[in-house]
């Protein structure tokens, strides 16, 4: 007789310590790095945190790319530092344009390092990554990146752009779980990082894990790893492999632009109109000014939607629709434009449910010789 107190999830086999070493190896591939690979032991915004303490300290100077509150978070870890930052803000809820950031970057006869978010999950944008990346180059700074809305739904070729930094985190594109997190550093990036004083031994300092995991070998790594969390990560990238990196970024791209046609069909013009700007692991969509937001998603959630208000000063300005991981798929899109519709009508807005069900659908399947709604397969 089974143990009614016995629960499999509590009795996870230790993650053994020969492990850890191939898994930072098979991210590093997903990032197309041979930068060094860190494997952190927290949710991505430890790992953003890390990022700044360790680089952060008088006499630097650091354009940081605002655009959501998780810039201005960035900001201040900087600041706390001793750099001196300065921020180039993006309108509330858009991306960085390239000819603001080289406004900005004009500004700053010393340029030590510029600090970006590539895909914003706040409000469904992706920042001009490689423009950006190209005009760091020029200026021979670091290039740091917070890459965790952008990582399996978007490409992302670390050493061709030259990104000396890189934060991931596996619970979006990838469908992983949410306690792990990942950053690689370049070889010219980890003499300028150093171990602030008071933060000795701190999980907080990258050159602390560097000396005592890379240094030693890779082998296990320091603390109490949460087996739970590795084991999970492990399943995650063999998902990924299974599938393939291409295919999951063309099946985000096509739930992206699925979701993008339903919400015109529906009368609704996305929250971001370029279709280069607009990220392909959320859609946000506005709401209208009359309509209370919260009501709006109660609604919306009750029909079974993914769907979520924005973040920060947007919040209520928008709902975002999400389809990342295992919701890039024909059920969820489909699901969250109706609801969002649906929800949409009930509180006195015009909105053409049927005609969004029926692009959705001829979207992933489209008919025979049908005209009207043609769709380009998404390529890489």
């Amino acid at each position: 007789m089974a143990d009614p107190c016995w629960y499999p999830l509590l009795s996870l086999p230790p993650y053994p310590a020969e492990r850890f070493a191939p898994l930072a190896d098979r991210l590093a591939r997903l990032l197309m790095t041979k930068n060094d690979l860190l494997l952190i032991q927290g949710e991505a915004m430890l790992a953003l945190e890390s990022v700044a303490v360790s680089l952060s300290r008088p006499g630097m100077h650091i354009l940081n790319v605002v655009t959501s509150p998780y810039g201005l978070y960035f900001s201040q870890w900087l600041r706390r530092g001793g750099a001196e930052v300065h921020d180039v803000k993006a309108p509330s809820g858009y991306p960085i344009t390239p000819a603001a950031f080289d406004q900005a970057l004009d500004a700053m006869p010393t340029l030590d390092a510029v600090v970006l978010a590539h895909g914003e999950a706040a409000s469904g944008i992706v920042n001009p990554l490689s423009e950006i990346a190209a005009r760091v180059r020029q200026r021979q700074a670091l290039l740091v990146v917070d890459a965790v809305a952008s990582v399996g739904g978007h490409t992302l070729d670390v050493d061709g752009l030259g990104i000396d930094i890189a934060v991931i985190g596996p619970q979006k594109a990838l469908g992983g779980p949410a306690g792990l997190s990942a950053v690689s550093v370049s070889a010219r990036a980890w003499p300028r990082l150093m171990t602030p004083a008071g933060y000795a031994q701190s999980c907080l300092s990258l050159t602390e894990l560097k000396r005592q995991w890379l240094d030693r070998g890779r082998g296990a790594l320091p603390g109490t790893p949460s087996a739970g969390d590795f084991w999970a990560l492990e399943s995650a990238l063999d998902r990924l492999e299974n599938e393939g990196l291409v295919a999951l970024i063309n099946r985000h791209l096509k739930a992206a632009q699925a979701t993008r046609a339903g919400l015109r069909a529906l009368g609704v013009v996305p929250w971001v109109s370029d279709e280069a700007c607009a990220s392909s692991l959320v859609t946000a969509a506005p709401v209208p000014e009359d309509v209370d937001t919260d009501a709006l998603i109660a609604d919306a959630l009750a029909l079974g939607a993914a769907i979520s208000p924005g973040v920060g000063v947007i919040a209520h300005q928008l709902v975002r629709l999400h389809h990342s991981g295992i919701h890039a798929v024909f059920p969820s899109v489909l699901t969250n434009v109706v609801a969002y519709g649906a929800a949409l009508a009930r509180h006195g807005c015009p909105a053409d449910v049927a005609a969004a069900a029926a692009v959705i659908t001829h979207h992933y399947l489209p008919l025979p010789g049908a005209a009207g709604h043609q769709h380009t397969e998404p390529t890489l």
